[in-house]
């Protein structure tokens, strides 16, 4: 009994418990509001109109996947119209660990090919069932001229 006590004690030193901030985010959220903001003015635009639509889920294996879609959008007829399509939504997943106030995605599928491979970072604050994140500055994924941005996102817990 000692000897199994012992085990389970020296177990408990190897393996991490969950910490606060990973359990905090696990579950499915539902879009509220989009607004890309643009580091050379300062300015906040809605590009994905008022009304976008999306979830994000993170699990407890520490998977994170999100779809995004703008507002208005569409069937499309040709390959303009198509384009469009790609240009008014964004869709990711991965891997994702938690270090302090953000987390880290490697993503291993993505809409944006140039976004496959590498590490997404994105800050976040979780206030009830409100989830508030914050991309790095980078450039537009979406936006033609490329212009250095950061998505500011809110998320409500599903089912609220």
């Amino acid at each position: 009994m000692l000897r199994l006590l012992a085990v389970l004690l020296g177990l408990a030193t190897v393996i991490p418990a969950a910490r606060a901030d990973d359990t905090k985010l696990t579950g499915s959220w539902k879009l509220k509001s989009v607004v890309t903001e643009f580091q050379a003015s300062g300015d906040q635009r809605a590009v994905f109109g008022n009304s976008p639509a999306g979830y994000a889920m993170f699990s407890s294996e520490g998977r994170v996947m999100f779809v995004i879609a703008g507002e208005g959008r569409k069937p499309a007829q040709t390959n303009d119209e198509r384009a469009t399509l790609l240009t008014t939504m964004f869709a990711y997943s991965g891997m994702y660990r938690v270090e302090a106030d953000r987390f880290i995605t490697k993503v291993d599928v993505s809409w944006n090919e140039s976004w496959t491979g590498t590490e997404q970072v994105r800050f976040f604050r979780v206030d009830g069932d409100r989830l508030d994140i914050i991309s790095a500055w980078a450039p537009s994924a979406v936006i033609p001229e490329k212009p250095i941005v950061r998505g500011i996102l809110t998320f409500e817990r599903e089912g609220k």
